[in-house]
């Protein structure tokens, strides 16, 4: 039985190599319908052979579940899954992503006037950003208590810091030139900030919100694990290891990871749509 399986998860796994091959080199293979299946093939031949594997070889749930199993409670779990998603994204998460970025953005702009800020604070700022989150989250959560404001301060002290380096840096992106030009129209500071210097600098910012969306999300899971109510994802995954319910836990995970999937394509389509006269968004 083993060996039927071991032989049926090869021959699944070269029958989608050989697929994605013929598409990614076929005729078509720069069309939109083409770059949406050879990965949509990829990850369907991967769940098959994951769900062959564990099936196949009699994997313990506690090891590594079935994807079919992983499925199954996810749909019997829509509403836990839904609270929990409500109380780790929307509020930990979303909050403490606008307040760190939007936060990052205006001190950055302060810091780009000011010499003494510029080298004062950006040291200070790789410092803060090297610190654990285990070492600075449980803080935190004594400091504003067990609900999510604290879990959204663990992710402004994350984002707030690369977002600010991204940004003052994209501040600096204009050439002299350029600034020369805009001395030579009578601009003012802020006119020259507005029509200048943060267009050329949003693929910096856009480029510290992408970074800043993986570690909001990860930010407000691990502080979870350091008081919470009983509710959000990472107390469900914290207390579903303890009873050993890894299916649940794998279901959280597919929360977090269609999650950060969808943020991270929401702040890209902005940058497309905003930054479409940069070199590495044009076609």
């Amino acid at each position: 039985m083993t060996l039927v399986m071991l032989l049926l998860v090869v021959l699944i796994w070269a029958l989608g190599w050989w697929i994605n091959a013929r598409l990614a080199n076929g005729a078509q293979s720069d069309t939109r319908a083409v770059k949406l299946a050879v990965p949509a093939i990829f990850r369907l031949t991967l769940l098959i052979v994951w769900e062959l594997l564990v099936r196949g070889l009699a994997v313990p749930m506690v090891i590594l579940p079935a994807p079919s199993l992983i499925a199954a409670r996810f749909a019997s779990s829509l509403p836990i899954l839904w609270a929990d998603f409500s109380q780790t994204i929307l509020k930990g998460a979303l909050g403490g992503y606008l307040i760190g970025c939007g936060a990052a953005v205006l001190i950055a702009i302060l810091v780009d006037r000011s010499d003494f800020l510029r080298r004062g604070l950006l040291p200070v700022g790789n410092f803060v950003a090297a610190l654990p989150i285990v070492g600075t989250a449980p803080i935190l959560v004594m400091w504003f208590g067990f609900d999510w404001h604290s879990k959204a301060a663990v992710v402004v002290v994350m984002v707030f810091f690369p977002m600010l380096v991204n940004t003052v840096a994209g501040l600096r992106e204009a050439s002299d030139m350029q600034r020369d030009l805009m001395q030579t129209y009578a601009a003012s500071y802020w006119q020259s900030l507005t029509k200048l210097r943060l267009p050329a600098a949003l693929p910096f910012v856009f480029n510290g919100l992408k970074i800043s969306t993986t570690l909001a999300l990860v930010g407000a899971i691990v502080a979870e694990f350091f008081g919470s109510p009983t509710v959000g994802m990472g107390f469900r995954i914290s207390t579903s290891v303890g009873q050993l319910a890894l299916d649940m836990v794998w279901a959280e995970i597919v929360v977090a990871a269609l999650a950060g999937s969808l943020f991270y394509g929401l702040i890209a389509l902005m940058e497309k749509t905003l930054t479409f006269w940069h070199p590495s968004q044009r076609g």
